[in-house]
């Protein structure tokens, strides 16, 4: 089975990119006119197109800047005899994802190509799971508890103003979700929504993440790349976690907010960005302020409009009527049929504290349907009060925090079968971060 297709554009006498492109295991789609190209674009939806014009040719600029109309995402390789390697930029410009100097070395084609590909299938992994988020989406405002109430008309006071907001709530209660509502339904609605979680980032990655880097900034900057601020321009950033940034990243961030400047890593030249910044965290800021782990002028100028999301446990009349509406979700995606919950079932679920809130509630539903013995769930189906091999009493307190980590994540990849993209949903952090905290445990994860 091909890795993926690539659209190849060159003369039919010399095909000799076509034939690197096959013989890395690519599907080649071979045309020899730019004509013949965008009609092959429409047709096939390549994953990648490799062009081998150069750009002093009639149409090929213009070429780039029309399959850019048709798909903005599909990455363009440029292939450039080396007289015409001054045109480079202004394709990158135009929307060209890199491009090569001819006569090209295989091996580094197959780098590229490789490269391009895998940054392919993660967008495509993206959108599979914000399709899915979507099809779960819930409305932040879900129920008819006084606390609901409340809270949504705290929410309807602030989302026109375009100013700054700070959402906090404990682990689960839907932060991320909300922060998303906002910014569809506010001032920005229509531009880019990026979302940086900040939690185990380190300032390096953070930095980089967020400001973008020029080349050579860093060991492993071979190319400048553009930040989160970047993207987001005109439309909104949302920090996660936000209690989580390194303290050096925070002037910087402060600076961005306040005069809608910053630099890029390894940069001299000022940036201009008009973003909404929504923050959220499940930590209390102002106590991070006052033991000197949160700068309290980033505080006092994300703080002024703070909306406090309530959690399960002062919302009981609505956690029933929630897990219908999952239950219901998920029987529709996994074909199982009409499922209930029990009387008994419905009341034990109203009793527990829900202290991971709504994205418990979900994790019990699936963990329920899965090991249910009929279409009507019971008590016993959801193993409430049992997070894992032990209950929380037998916990071998001897281990030290990086060691339950360890084992915690070593769990969740064997239930996920090590599936890294699903086993960071479940741990609710970027797949990046994952990784991160793999590598920073090592021998603790093996042992685990």
């Amino acid at each position: 089975m091909a890795m993926g297709k690539i659209l190849v554009v060159e003369s039919g006498q010399n095909d000799l990119h076509t034939r690197l492109v096959r013989a890395e295991g690519f599907e080649a789609v071979q045309v020899e006119s730019l004509v013949a190209a965008e009609q092959a674009f429409a047709l096939d939806r390549p994953d990648v197109v490799l062009l081998d014009r150069n750009l002093e040719e009639g149409g090929a600029m213009e070429f780039i800047h029309r399959l850019r109309g048709l798909d903005a995402e599909v990455p363009i390789l440029l292939l450039l005899d080396p007289e015409f390697i001054h045109h480079a930029a202004e394709a990158v410009r135009s929307g060209a994802e890199q491009f090569l100097s001819k006569p090209v070395d295989p091996a580094a084609l197959a780098v590229v190509l490789s490269r391009i590909f895998e940054r392919v299938q993660q967008r495509k992994r993206n959108l599979a799971e914000e399709s899915r988020k979507i099809r779960f989406a819930v409305s932040p405002f879900f129920g008819t508890s006084a606390a609901v109430q409340r809270f949504e008309e705290q929410v309807a006071r602030v989302i026109m103003l375009d100013r700054p907001v700070l959402i906090q709530g404990e682990t689960g209660v839907g932060k991320s979700a909300l922060a998303r509502w906002i910014h569809n339904h506010g001032p920005r609605k229509g531009n880019a929504f990026v979302e940086l979680n900040c939690a185990g980032l380190g300032k390096e990655m953070l930095e980089s993440d967020l400001f973008g880097h020029e080349k050579g900034a860093f060991t492993g900057a071979v190319t400048a790349k553009p930040g989160l601020l970047e993207i987001a321009h005109r439309g909104t950033i949302f920090m996660d976690e936000i209690g989580d940034m390194d303290l050096a990243v925070q002037p910087k961030i402060l600076k961005a907010i306040e005069e809608r400047q910053y630099r890029h890593m390894g940069g001299t030249e000022d940036r201009t960005v008009d973003a909404r910044l929504i923050a959220a965290s499940h930590k209390n800021l102002q106590q991070l302020v006052a033991e000197g782990r949160f700068r309290s002028d980033l505080y006092y100028r994300i703080g002024g409009l703070p909306i406090l999301v309530p959690p399960l446990r002062e919302r009981k009349e609505d956690i029933v009527p929630l897990a219908n509406y999952f239950l219901s979700r998920f029987a529709s995606e996994w074909r199982c049929g009409s499922l209930e919950l029990s009387h008994t079932t419905a009341k034990t679920l109203e009793k527990h504290d829900w202290p991971g809130n709504i994205r418990e509630l979900k994790n019990a539903l699936e963990r329920a349907i899965i090991y249910r013995q009929g279409h009507i769930l019971q008590p016993a189906d959801f193993q409430l009060g049992t997070p894992g091999p032990r209950a929380e009493s037998e916990v071998d307190v001897s281990l030290t925090l990086a060691e339950v980590e360890a084992q915690h994540i070593h769990r969740v990849l064997d239930a996920c079968g090590g599936r890294v993209d699903e086993a960071a949903r479940r741990l609710d952090i970027s797949r990046s971060s994952l990784y991160q905290r793999m590598q920073k445990l090592g021998p603790r994860l093996k042992q685990a």
